[in-house]
């Protein structure tokens, strides 16, 4: 199975997001570690894996280290990376999220 690539929607986020520095590893650790090598996930195409990859973004506040915890975190259980997003109860909660610049 090959990793689904970032989605339009998610690469606007990112750049939103993260510092232009940040930008590459942020995208790498979304491909490889937050996509359909989730549990339950592997056949959800990029824009199927966008709420899982925005509820981590949302939760790194643009920060590596906060991405990869929050990757740990769908890693362990996705549903606790929704809630903690405020994704899990809402399933289009994560399209009406945008990022601020400022949020880093």
């Amino acid at each position: 199975m090959n990793p689904q690539p970032i989605s339009p929607s998610t690469r606007l986020r990112l750049d939103i997001l993260f510092a232009p520095a940040d930008r590459a590893e942020a995208e790498r650790l979304l491909v490889n570690q937050c996509g359909n090598k989730l549990p339950f996930l592997d056949k959800s195409d990029e824009h199927q894996l966008e709420r899982f990859r925005f509820a981590a973004m949302k939760l790194s506040q643009g920060q590596l280290d906060g991405l990869r915890r929050a990757i740990a975190l769908a890693k362990t259980d996705w549903r606790d990376l929704l809630m903690a997003a405020g994704f899990g109860e809402d399933t289009s909660a994560h399209e009406r999220w945008w990022p601020t610049a400022d949020a880093r």
